[in-house]
């Protein structure tokens, strides 16, 4: 399947900060822009610069729930670090046990990619890619009922994550990074690729067992 287009509406929230040095009042935003898959949301903070460098919000419980919809607690936050053509994924956890994922870069730059695994959804089996590195600032929120994975497009990448399960290995799963019924572009040569012995192995996604993937008539946030 062929990607979605990455962008949608979007909207800004404005707050304001105070500048010490000119004493005065400037603004900042936090902008959210809806994907055309249903619920994944990219945000981008926009940083105020001057001579010292700059400052920025990169997260607001208010701002982020009006822009997904709903309360989300995160429970947990991980970093990794990666090399040029690393890709990581596409992991989920099963059950009760989903995770939903606010993803962003804080050095180099990743393809970030959100696969739709609800079976009933209209977009079943289609991905939203992004690219997120340090200089955009963007963020994207991956929620539960759905894979996720990246690529690293620089010659490092160090990569976060907050989440609103805690992680539970019992409950891993993973489809194959070159599911070819997907068909992701992960911007690198085959060659280049570099992944995990587990990443090397996981089935396609039309060889997942219905019962390990997502009802999209379900709320996964009742769970």
């Amino acid at each position: 399947m062929t990607a979605v287009a990455p962008w949608g509406h979007s909207a800004s929230a404005i707050y304001n900060t105070f500048d010490t040095q000119h004493h005065t009042v400037v603004m900042a935003t936090i902008e959210t822009s809806n994907t055309a898959i249903a619920d994944v949301v990219i945000i981008e903070p926009k940083p105020i610069g001057d001579v010292r460098g700059y400052f920025a919000e990169t997260y607001r419980s208010d701002i982020f729930d009006a822009a997904v919809g709903r309360h989300i607690s995160f429970v947990q936050e991980n970093q990794s670090k990666s090399r040029r053509g690393v890709v990581r994924g596409l992991h989920f956890q099963r059950g009760a046990a989903a995770q939903g994922k606010l993803v962003r870069v804080v050095s180099g730059s990743v393809l970030d990619v959100a696969v739709d695994i609800r079976r009933g959804s209209p977009t079943f089996g289609q991905y939203v890619a992004v690219e997120l590195s340090e200089y955009n600032m963007r963020q994207l929120w991956v929620p539960r009922g759905f894979a996720h994975g990246f690529a690293v497009l620089s010659e490092q990448a160090v990569f976060q994550y907050k989440c609103d399960r805690y992680y539970h290995p019992e409950a891993e799963a993973a489809i194959a990074w070159d599911d070819p019924d997907i068909g992701i572009d992960w911007r690198l040569n085959t060659a280049d690729v570099l992944l995990s012995d587990k990443d090397r192995h996981h089935p396609r996604l039309c060889q997942i067992p219905e019962d390990v993937l997502f009802d999209y008539n379900q709320d996964l946030y009742a769970l």
